[in-house]
Formats: C-alpha cells, structure tokens, sequence
C-alpha cells in the first residue's frame, strides 16, 4: 500500500503537482534504506536535493555599483573652459573697444590671431587625452578575445 502511494506521488511530482508535504514525503522515503529497487534511480536525485538545500552562499554582495567614467566628456570640458576663458580675457581686456574693425584685412588677421591661440590651446589640451587612444585599441582587443570564445564554445557544444 506504501509504495502504491509513493508511485502516485512520485507520478504527481513529474507532473508538478504536489504539495510541500507530499514532496518531504517523497525525500523522507528515497533517504531511507528501504527502498523498493525499481525506484532507485530516483535515489540519487533526492539525496542530491537534500545535500543542496543546505548550502548557503557565504560571499558577500556589494551593494554599491561602480560607475565608469567617460573620459570623452573631459575634451568637450576642456574646449568650454578655454573658450570661456577667452570670452572672459577679451571682455576684461577691450572695455572701450566693441570688436568692429574699419578696415577688414586688420579684422582677418586679428581673426586669424584668435583662431591660432584657440587651435594651440585646443591641441595642448587635446594631447593631455590622447592616451585614450590606447585604451580603445586594448578595448578593441578584448572583442577580438570575446569572438574567439564564441567561436570555440560554438565548435565544442557541436
């Protein structure tokens, strides 16, 4: 009669249908050593489920995330401080001048003078970034790594 029992139960928990109680019943008669022998092959998969329900996960989960910083935003930083910095030199220096020239060969050149200070302080402010330059080679060389692990997981799942 136990093991008519048993067989339904076993039956309803392939199905999903049992209860908690039903299921300890389960784990409590294949724990035992009186076990009929055409259902031992069930054996090894409850006591596996014992034996894991009492692991517990020790490591520590760290509850602050670290964000990355983008480096990129440092360039475009950079470029508002100087061009900032000119407005700000220019007003301070010509409060009697409004920037209008007569003659437009003197606006070139002073325009030409202007561009030339913001194009040297652009590129010394440029070459204090440039070694991101390295870091995106060695981020393309992780990728080359990440095909090579998809290609050898494809050929050894086949």
């Amino acid at each position: 009669m136990v093991l008519n029992n048993i067989e339904k139960l076993l039956e309803k928990y392939e199905n999903g249908e049992t209860t908690l109680k039903e299921e300890q019943v389960l784990k409590h008669y294949f724990l035992s050593d009186t076990v009929a022998p055409h259902l031992e092959h069930y054996k090894p998969m409850f006591a596996y489920f014992s034996v894991s329900q009492q692991e517990q996960f020790t490591k520590d989960i760290p509850l602050k995330t670290t964000r990355k910083f983008n480096y990129k935003w440092i360039a475009v930083a950079a470029v508002a401080v100087v061009m900032l910095g000119f407005y700000l030199n220019q007003s301070s220096n010509n409060t009697n001048e409004l920037g209008t020239y007569e003659d437009p060969e003197l606006a070139f050149n002073e325009f030409s003078k202007s561009m030339e200070l913001i194009s040297k302080k652009f590129n010394q402010g440029a070459s204090t970034v440039g070694y991101l330059k390295e870091v995106d080679k060695g981020a393309s060389a992780l990728n080359y790594l990440n095909e090579i692990e998809n290609t050898t997981s494809i050929i050894f799942k086949n």
